[in-house]
This record gives structure tokens, C-alpha cells and sequence, in this order.
């Protein structure tokens, strides 16, 4: 295996290193904290508080109750817990809305209830991947119960209107849910504040291990749990918790919580940085918001028809630099991201969509690097110049 630039590694939506710190702690936990936090006696004790100071320290992040906290084993078990434990409170299916441009933990388990006979509403984008609120508000219903929006889109960046849309929720009397695993982190969320009932959040997204997330989940709200066990995260998340990880999970969100501001600010430097080296490349055509405030951090998101995206990422890794692709491959096939179909974008478009998304040890030079190399891969792919005839060519000289 050749050696890594992390500097070059563009992939942060995807996951994120473990900071040291991290790491570090992790490593205490399982040298130390290894009792069962459920048990009575001194090492469970000692579990027990490690993973009660983590929980404190994901909701100083947060701005919430530790108590409202539940541990989980990331960002989709989180998304199927707040679903399913919403809809299995109901003897007869009821209605649910759902963004058109939703991850797939969420998609798919809307599909799941569909094909239970739940009714599923799949609000419409604009071009950007943004919600309308108003369309929200037409689309309630008498039976609705639930309503899921995405906060940062994973693949064009879109941060949707989470406070206007949990607004139109709460006035409804219908629980609102956020997938905010890629703003977790990255933007400042108080919960104090935001009319969010549910909020689904992932360790590995903000520099935590993989494994590891949390559902927040606003006092009063009630849930079915997923699984059938003991009595471990107020009944909704049974089975021994992975104290180490959680512990990972709550260091990782101290230090976030810490560097927020500043480092939100440089990524964002960076961002209009390379957005505006690529905006020199003329086969690449920017996806998501055009107004780099409306969009995560720091993610950009393009299309080419030149190539496809999974070729254009092995050729970038090629050069030691790691970037992903909206389209996915199955059976040797290619599918269209159906983020950028739903957004209005062609089949050929979707098939060349790419993200690249910036983190910790992202510098300017590697910013240039990379831009510089996507410049050289897509020209090499463009059509050659057409040639002039050969009496042209002679008249030319």
C-alpha cells in the first residue's frame, strides 16, 4: 500500500479520521472502563460514568438534555430508529413525509413502511436540492405523524430550512425529524432552539470511530424500540453499550464543540478557494446551491458528462487522491445518483457526478493540487479539437 496524504484525502462526507485524542480515549476506555455500565459493582460504575460523561459531552455540542441522548451504532440505525419507532406506535398505518433527496437509511425505510401500507409523501426539490417549506405545509395531512427532512444533503451539500420546516411541524402537531449527520459537527445546532423533535447524529462523520451515533430525542416524544432486550438507553436501544466507542464519540464532540467557529470559517475559505479554481473547468458543472452559505462547509458537488464519476474517482486515486461519486454500481452497472434525477438533472448527468468534501487536514496547496489534477484528468477524457482541412491547414500557415 503506498503511502497516504491525508492532506489529499477529499472524502470527509464519507468519514472522517479519528482525531488522537480520540483515540487515546478510546484506548483508556478499553484499558480501564471495560466493566459492564449495567452492573452494580465498582467496574461497572466506573463503565457507567465514562459513558454518562460522553453522553454530556454530545449534548454540550447539541445544546440539549444528556438525557434525551440514546446511543446507537450510527447514523442509520439512528434514522430506522426514529422512523420505525415512530410508526410502530400505531395499530394502522398513518401518513409520513420524506424529502425526495433523502439518505437511503431514510428512503429505504420509508419504503419498507410504504410497503407496509403507510402513505409516504416525497416533497420535491428545487434545482439546488432544497425544500420549500410551502410545500410542506400543502402536504400535510390529517394523518400525518411524521415528517423527515435531511439537514445537509451527503452527496450535493444542500442545507435544507430545518427551523422553518420544524416551525410548520410543531404547529401541525406532527413530529419533525432531521437526519443532521453531516451537520453534527460542522455547523452549530442548539437544540434549545431549533423546533426539532428528532435528530440523528454518527461519530465517524466528526472525527469519532466508526460504529458509534446517537438519536436525540426531545423529552416527551415516545418510541418504539427496534430491538427486544434489556433495559439499556431508556429501553429504546437494548444490548451493552460499546463504551469505548461511545466514549470516542463524546471526546470527538467536545473538541468539535471547542473548534466549531474557527474551523467552520476555514473550511469555508478553503471551500470558495477551490470552487472558484473549478469554476475554470469547463466540462465540470457545480451541483447544489450556487451560493456556497446555502451548502455544508465543507462539501462541493459537480457533474460531467466527459466521464463517469466512479472512472474520474479511480483516476484521481490513481494520483493519491481520494474523492466519491454520486452514481453507484451494481451488478456491473452503473446507476444515476437519484439525488441529481430528483433535482432535475439527465441520466448522463447523474452518471458523472462527483463530491469532493474538505476536513482537518486540508491545506490550500493541497486545495490547488487537487484542482490542478481534476483539470488534467478531465481534459485528457474531452473530445480532441476538430482538425482543419488540409487546404485549410496550408492557407493557415
Amino acid at each position: 500500500m503506498p503511502n497516504l496524504d491525508p492532506a489529499l484525502y477529499f472524502d470527509h462526507s464519507a468519514t472522517t479520521p479519528p482525531r488522537p485524542e480520540v483515540i487515546e480515549a478510546m484506548r483508556l476506555a478499553m484499558q480501564e472502563s471495560w466493566g459492564n455500565p449495567s452492573s452494580l459493582h465498582g467496574w461497572g460504575e466506573r463503565a457507567a460514568m465514562a459513558m454518562e460523561r460522553a453522553r454530556q459531552q454530545v449534548a454540550g455540542l447539541l445544546n440539549c438534555e444528556p438525557e434525551a441522548l440514546v446511543f446507537t451504532s450510527g447514523g442509520t440505525e439512528s434514522n430506522n430508529l426514529a422512523l420505525f419507532g415512530v410508526a410502530q406506535r400505531y395499530s394502522q398505518p398513518q401518513h409520513l413525509i420524506i424529502s425526495s433527496v433523502e439518505h437511503a437509511s431514510v428512503e429505504n425505510a420509508a419504503r419498507r413502511l410504504q410497503a407496509q401500507g403507510w402513505q409516504v409523501t416525497r416533497l420535491p426539490v428545487n434545482a439546488a436540492g432544497q425544500v420549500d417549506p410551502q410545500a410542506l405545509l400543502q402536504a400535510l395531512q390529517p394523518n400525518t405523524v411524521l415528517v423527515s427532512v435531511v439537514h445537509g444533503q451527503n452527496e450535493v451539500g444542500s442545507l435544507q430550512p430545518i427551523a422553518e420546516l420544524g416551525q410548520i411541524c410543531r404547529q401541525a402537531g406532527v413530529l419533525f425529524h432531521t437526519d443532521a449527520v453531516q451537520t453534527v459537527g460542522r455547523i452549530p445546532l442548539d437544540l434549545a432552539q431549533l423546533p426539532v423533535d428528532l435528530l440523528s447524529l454518527s461519530g465517524h462523520k466528526l472525527y469519532g470511530p466508526q460504529g458509534v451515533g446517537a438519536l436525540y430525542v426531545r423529552p416527551g416524544v415516545e418510541l418504539q424500540p427496534l430491538l427486544g432486550g434489556g433495559g439499556q438507553e431508556r429501553r429504546l436501544r437494548p444490548g451493552t453499550q460499546g463504551i469505548p466507542a461511545i466514549v470516542g464519540l463524546g471526546v470527538a464532540a467536545a473538541l468539535a464543540a471547542q473548534e466549531l467557529q474557527q474551523e467552520t470559517a476555514r473550511l469555508r475559505q478553503l471551500q470558495r478557494h477551490l470552487a472558484r479554481l473549478l469554476a475554470a473547468v469547463p466540462s465540470l458543472r457545480l451541483t447544489g446551491p450556487a451560493e456556497l452559505e446555502q451548502r455544508l462547509p465543507h462539501h462541493l458537488s459537480y457533474c460531467t458528462t466527459a466521464i463517469s464519476g466512479n472512472v474520474l474517482v479511480r483516476e484521481m486515486s490513481r494520483q493519491g487522491i481520494a474523492i466519491s461519486a454520486g452514481s453507484a454500481c451494481s451488478s456491473g452497472q452503473q446507476i444515476p445518483s437519484r439525488i441529481l434525477l430528483a433535482m432535475g438533472y439527465s441520466e448522463a448527468e447523474a452518471l458523472g457526478s462527483i463530491r469532493l468534501s474538505l476536513g482537518r487536514a486540508t491545506t490550500q496547496a493541497a486545495v490547488e493540487q487537487v484542482a490542478q489534477s481534476l483539470r488534467a484528468v478531465l481534459l485528457s477524457v474531452s473530445e480532441p479539437a476538430p482538425q482543419p482541412l488540409p487546404e485549410l491547414a496550408a492557407r493557415l500557415r
